[in-house]
């Protein structure tokens, strides 16, 4: 229970209680209403120079001049009045006298007060006293002209861009390179803008390691507190690092009251759940009020929220922020954000949105506004959003996403094709250049990703397995797949299942690499693993592929033929998605071993036990095959520089790369 006099006596439980979203960010916007801090802290002058970029306007900019304050030539030429020129033709010239009747003018240069207009220097024929062309065409003593001017030509009035008092920029504008030059134009020398809020980040945490420092078993790489404080200076404020205070409850305290003390917000991550060690919410309550503990939302419902008191007097406000990589950056999106922004005097960020249809079904928590990862891209006519990891602790599904997807609080979930709306973090143009793969996982896709991006290309891959794929390509939800499906009837790879899976769709199977599938076994290899039947011997933890994957299917096809029940493995229901996880699991003690690729192995310092070639391909359906958005991709699959880089990588060959091995339907 939480009593504060001073909030007008209310008593009321905040402890891990989910409130909706909209209800948790205006007890925050209240409280900072009744202790004064819902509006600009404090304004600046600062000199017009380029370090005013990215400040937002306190004050209007009003013109103090007008621009040009002056009527300017805007060609190289003769200042004269028009009318002197009236009824001048090529086969009637008029003959001005220059001083007298025309003054030369360079671009920018005032018009003399009797002058109205401006003929460009190229359309004069310069005269000296007995009508013979000047040497010099910008000191003649007459001019000829055969055509006639009308008033105002070429001549920039004054006021033509600012006129004197008008309203050059608002305040809340945030200022860019080209406003710098408007104010400037309009004779200003300083700006009038909001001071950027300070906002000190204290991450807690005894198992946390700061940066580069060597890490242990149980340690945890501190870098919360690094993309929180980046958050914070793209918003427009100035984030200050604490140090990492370990989980004890005095010193929690003892270093919120300093920050609070400091700065004019405090992000207190980590810490703001309910277990034994979590300080964040009895650390609020002590120094302050605590007004929020649990808010519905996917990833970040932990979210606290308080002021605290300062020593010297007044409220500093407070967000707790879950630990979780994820959850820790969208509370940064989801509150931080908008309250920068009311202390900056400008709207909140507004991503642009675009309409899309979901992959896959996705599920949702009914009473949580669920922020859902994904990546965007356009197949044929429809634009696509795949969902990522849901992972709160998965701060790659953030690098990797395209946009959020909101699911509001009531909705349990999505079917596939469903539509949505997206918030981009990458613009429309980035996303008619993305490539969609969807099927199996290979590590020579990293590298595909990265030479594709020089071609102004795209690559967005999801590890489905080979026979999801090919059931992505179906649904018209890919422009290509990777597939290695052995058939065990032909010995065929992934044309039987193409004709199986794809009857209508025209495809052009193209031949990527060929690679040695084998067992993954730790350093050493202390159980002595050597091939498929040392894994139902009594011990060994096996760790398989997911069903679907062409791994699997290559499994269970060498198993049937060395009579193995599969049934008899230990760990063979135990499924990951990629060679990576697999080597990762191993790597990890969590199995003893996996079947994979050469590279993963390597990847991870493991022991490598070879059993099997296959041959890894990419099924993509002929309209993208002969595409413009697939064309680099042709152009690689050719390329030595590439085939190089991906011969480089252990157990893998590519001297049939880029080869069609047919187009089917046949």
């Amino acid at each position: 229970m939480c009593h504060n006099p001073e909030w007008g006596g209310k008593t009321m439980s905040v402890y891990l209680h989910d409130i909706p979203l909209p209800e948790a960010q205006q007890r925050l916007i209240q409280a900072l209403e009744e202790v004064g801090l819902e509006s600009v802290l404090g304004v600046e002058e600062i000199p017009l120079d380029e370090r005013a970029l990215g400040r937002v306007l306190a004050e209007p900019v009003w013109a103090r001049l007008s621009s040009p304050h002056y009527h300017a030539s805007a060609m190289d030429g003769f200042a004269l009045r028009a009318e002197a020129t009236a009824g001048a033709s090529p086969t009637r010239p008029v003959i001005l006298q220059v001083g007298e009747q025309a003054v030369y003018v360079d671009t920018g240069d005032p018009l003399p007060d009797w002058a109205n207009a401006v003929v460009p220097i190229e359309n004069v024929e310069a005269l000296d006293e007995q009508d013979i062309p000047a040497a010099d065409a910008r000191h003649p003593l007459k001019i000829r002209l055969r055509e006639a001017l009308p008033p105002w030509t070429h001549v920039r009035p004054m006021g033509e861009d600012i006129v004197a008092t008008e309203l050059v920029l608002p305040a809340g504008h945030t200022l860019r390179a080209v406003d710098l030059g408007a104010i400037a134009a309009s004779g200003h020398t300083h700006v009038r803008v909001s001071r950027p809020p300070r906002v000190a980040i204290l991450p807690t945490g005894t198992e946390l390691v700061p940066v580069g420092q060597p890490v242990k078993r149980g340690d945890i790489i501190e870098y919360n507190s690094l993309v929180l404080a980046a958050q914070v200076r793209s918003w427009g404020g100035e984030a200050v690092r604490f140090p990492i205070t370990p989980d004890d409850f005095e010193q929690i305290c003892q270093r919120v009251q300093q920050a609070a003390d400091m700065t004019d917000l405090v992000l207190l991550n980590a810490g703001s759940s309910a277990g034994s060690e979590d300080f964040s919410a009895r650390a609020v309550e002590r120094l302050g009020t605590l007004l929020v503990h649990g808010v519905a939302v996917r990833p970040g419902h932990p979210v606290i929220m308080g002021l605290i008191r300062r020593s010297q007097g007044g409220w500093t406000p407070i967000i707790g922020v879950p630990g979780y990589p994820v959850s820790a950056a969208l509370t940064g999106e989801i509150f931080v954000e908008p309250l920068l922004a009311r202390w900056l005097g400008r709207r909140p960020a507004e991503p642009l949105e675009i309409e899309a249809q979901i992959t896959r079904k996705v599920t949702s928590p009914a009473g949580d506004d669920d922020y859902m990862r994904v990546v965007v891209g356009k197949v044929g006519n429809r634009v696509l959003a795949a969902p990522l990891s849901r992972g709160a602790g998965v701060i790659t599904s953030l690098v990797r996403a395209d946009g959020i997807v909101i699911l509001p609080r009531g909705v349990q979930g999505l079917e596939a094709g469903a539509p949505v709306r997206v918030r981009l973090y990458r613009s429309p143009a980035e996303v008619e250049q993305t490539i969609f793969a969807i099927g199996s996982h290979d590590l020579t896709l990293d590298l595909l990703a990265q030479a594709l991006s020089a071609h102004q290309r795209r690559l967005v891959s999801a590890n489905v397995g080979s026979l999801g794929g090919l059931v992505a390509l179906r649904r018209g939800e890919a422009h290509l797949a990777g597939a290695h499906l052995l058939d065990p009837q032909t010995g065929e790879f992934n044309i039987p299942y193409i004709r199986q899976y794809l009857p209508d769709t025209p495809v052009t199977l193209v031949e990527w690499v060929g690679r040695i599938q084998g067992l993954l076994v730790c350093k050493g290899n202390p159980l002595n693993i050597r091939g498929l039947e040392d894994l139902v011997r009594a011990g060994v933890r096996f760790i398989n592929r997911q069903r679907g994957a062409g791994t699997r299917i290559l499994l269970d096809y060498h198993l049937e033929r060395l009579g193995i029940d599969p049934a008899k493995i230990q760990g063979y229901d135990q499924e990951e998605y990629t060679h990576l996880a697999v080597a990762a699991a191993v790597a990890s003690g969590r199995a003893d071993c996996g079947l994979g690729v050469m590279a993963a192995a390597q990847a991870l310092d493991l022991d490598f036990i070879p059993l099997f070639t296959e041959r890894y391909q990419l099924v993509i359906p002929t309209v993208y095959y002969e595409s413009d958005l697939l064309a680099p991709l042709r152009v690689l699959m050719q390329d030595e520089n590439f085939r190089r880089s991906v011969q480089g990588l252990p157990g893998y060959t590519v001297e049939n790369m880029g080869q069609v091995v047919a187009q089917l339907p046949q």
